[in-house]
């Protein structure tokens, strides 16, 4: 799945795009940052309203590679540069958490 497939489904816009080639193959949601380095798969997409540099870092270390922020949650300058030398795709999406989770849930189910 790639960031303009999630970002058709979310209704959203791309803030930061992921690299070339970037292939999502599972999803999380969560605003627990310590939840998500728990439980979030590798080349996910994290769907969350947290919009801080901490969820970049997080994102890093358990390799998801965007992050759909929900209910247009802003990007902050610092989150945005920091995202684009991770390589770290960002979507905004006027949808909650729970919307967005669906969306991406049954593009998920048809790949």
């Amino acid at each position: 799945m790639t960031q303009e497939k999630i970002t058709d489904a979310c209704n959203g816009t791309i803030c930061v795009p992921a690299p070339e080639g970037t292939s999502i193959t599972a999803a999380y949601t969560s605003d627990m940052l310590s939840d998500v380095m728990a439980h979030a798969p590798e080349n996910s997409v994290l769907i969350t309203i947290q919009n801080h540099i901490n969820t970049v870092a997080v994102c890093t270390l358990v390799g998801a590679k965007i992050i759909i922020l929900c209910h247009d949650r802003n990007v902050p300058d610092d989150m945005s540069s920091v995202s684009a030398e991770e390589g770290i795709g960002i979507i905004t999406t006027p949808l909650s958490q729970f919307e967005a989770s669906c969306a991406v849930g049954k593009i998920l189910q048809n790949t």
